[in-house]
């Protein structure tokens, strides 16, 4: 894995950014980690810089002026990794939400089995979610049904945000015209690359609610992917 990057954005997670890089890195010795940080005021950015001298050369940090969604945040770290020479690139929350074990995964899904975008899917294989409320899991279930019945996309699992992405992929879709900063930023990206034919591919995986820190999820990034959802569909007919 050492053509790999794995993006994480922050925004106070001072509980959780340590843990989570070293997780990471147990699982090759060769995976690099960017973490954008949109400048956290609990110290997390302090605390990667410090455990940048126990990683040098594979653990970097980019510091956001401000917090303007996590969209944002995954476009400035996808241009980073563009500059450079990654061939995988990776989104994976901080919280443990996504298990760091189910990055050899994705990566094989696309570097051996030739997926250009492999999800790391909560329901390609039934629900598998563990400590949300039934509620935030309806809500999250449903809404991937209703992107998968507007866009045609054959994808269960349409807002997740564990991802491997080939560097072919970022380059090809135009990330200057994504426009979604919260759950519809992970929708846009995989309708893009649906428009454009990548082959997208689902690897199961169980999704853990954090048991650190706070939740990002707000009502204005639900209604966002909800109404989003079919102003993307309606634009993709006008274009080529």
């Amino acid at each position: 894995m050492t053509d790999t990057i794995v993006i994480i954005p922050t925004y106070n997670e001072i509980e959780n950014v340590e843990a989570i890089i070293r997780a990471t890195f147990l699982e090759s010795d060769d995976i690099h980690i960017l973490i954008v940080d949109d400048s956290s005021p609990d110290g997390t950015a302090a605390k990667v810089k410090a455990l940048q001298e126990r990683y040098p050369n594979r653990l970097f940090l980019e510091i956001r002026k401000e917090k303007s969604g996590l969209g944002r945040a995954y476009i400035h770290g996808f241009k980073w990794c563009l500059e450079r020479t990654y061939q995988y690139i990776f989104e994976m929350d901080a919280d443990f939400s996504h298990n760091p074990k189910d990055l050899k995964r994705l990566y094989k899904a696309c570097h051996i089995k030739g997926a250009d975008l492999a999800i790391g899917s909560r329901y390609k294989t039934g629900v598998n979610v563990v400590n949300w409320p039934m509620s935030r899991v309806l809500i999250s279930y449903f809404a991937s049904k209703y992107v998968r019945i507007i866009t045609g996309m054959k994808i269960h699992d349409t807002t997740a945000g564990y991802v491997c992405y080939k560097r072919q992929v970022l380059e090809t879709i135009g990330l200057d015209s994504i426009k979604f900063i919260g759950y519809a930023f992970q929708i846009e990206m995989k309708f893009k690359a649906y428009l454009k034919k990548f082959i997208i591919t689902e690897v199961p995986v169980i999704f853990t609610d954090r048991t650190e820190g706070e939740s990002k999820l707000s009502s204005s990034i639900i209604t966002e992917a909800i109404f989003g959802v079919i102003t993307m569909k309606i634009k993709s007919f006008f274009k080529k």
